[in-house]
């Protein structure tokens, strides 16, 4: 089986600087006969992209939305308004709970999705919210939910918070989920953010099924991390064995040029428009 991830849109520009940009993220997966679209960016941008790059949104089978945040769930509306077939919608079960980011205690910024749960039964979307730890989507495609805290040193970002009866509660992010692809090399796993770390993902997920991870592909959340977080991160991916490590989007410029010096040829410079053939 071969899989093949195209980015249709990150932070960072494409090669030749021909493809939009934003900050954000959106995979096109293709892998085991589905075709699936692994969030949907900020605007709604990698629509444009995905037809300068021939993606056919129309042919998807998945839409998965790894957390609701508006830089992974701002182009649904306009995927949805494109696209006269829709894939079955797959997002964690408290997906839909208001997410906000405060820099004080009275200043709340609403940053969550952009539509709600009755938006989607209006138009007829195949609606899956994920309750398991495991949801097989085929023998070798697999959705990853109710990760673990194992490390001291992924703590939760005190600026992000949910809303709930009328209260602002500290986000944990129980609605993040990750995809994980089985190959013939391995668990090849792609995150959204990685809020609740990315170390504590792959961990939880590493005690989940007994198959190595392979690869890591998508957003860290090391943008924030100093470098004692950042070299832990990279130390735990040489204890996995993991052989690439294609991160982007929440990275950051310092997360990055340390993975890439670190980890050399496993490091892999995942911008707007890159294709993995794994």
């Amino acid at each position: 089986m071969e899989l093949k991830i195209t980015t249709l849109i990150e932070n960072n520009l494409d090669d030749d600087g021909h493809l939009l940009c934003e900050h954000g993220l959106s995979l096109y997966i293709e892998a085991d006969g589905k075709k699936i679209l692994f969030d949907t960016g900020e605007s709604g941008d990698f629509i444009q992209n995905a037809k300068s790059l021939n993606k056919k949104l129309g042919e998807l089978d998945f839409c998965i939305i790894s957390h609701g945040h508006y830089d992974h769930s701002g182009g649904v509306e306009k995927f949805l308004n494109e696209v006269d077939h829709f894939p079955s919608f797959i997002v964690g079960e408290e997906f839909f709970k208001p997410k906000y980011v405060t820099a004080n205690a009275s200043d709340f910024q609403f940053k969550g999705n952009s539509f709600d749960e009755d938006f989607l039964v209006s138009k007829g979307v195949p609606l899956r919210k994920v309750k398991e730890d495991m949801l097989y989507l085929t023998d070798h495609i697999i959705v990853f939910h109710h990760f673990s805290r194992f490390t001291d040193y992924e703590k939760r970002n005190s600026r992000f918070y949910i809303k709930e009866h009328g209260e602002y509660i500290p986000d944990d992010f129980d609605d993040e989920i990750s995809l994980g692809i089985i190959t013939q090399k391995g668990l090849v796993v792609i995150v959204g953010c990685s809020h609740i770390g990315v170390v504590n993902i792959l961990t939880t997920i590493s005690k989940s099924i007994d198959i190595p991870i392979y690869a890591v592909i998508g957003g860290t959340h090391l943008i924030e991390a100093d470098d004692s977080r950042i070299q832990k991160t990279i130390d735990a991916f040489k204890k996995m064995e993991i052989q690439l490590i294609a991160v982007s989007h929440c990275t950051g410029e310092e997360g990055i040029r340390r993975i890439r010096d670190k980890l050399g040829e496993k490091f892999l410079y995942n911008n707007t428009g890159r294709v993995i053939k794994i």
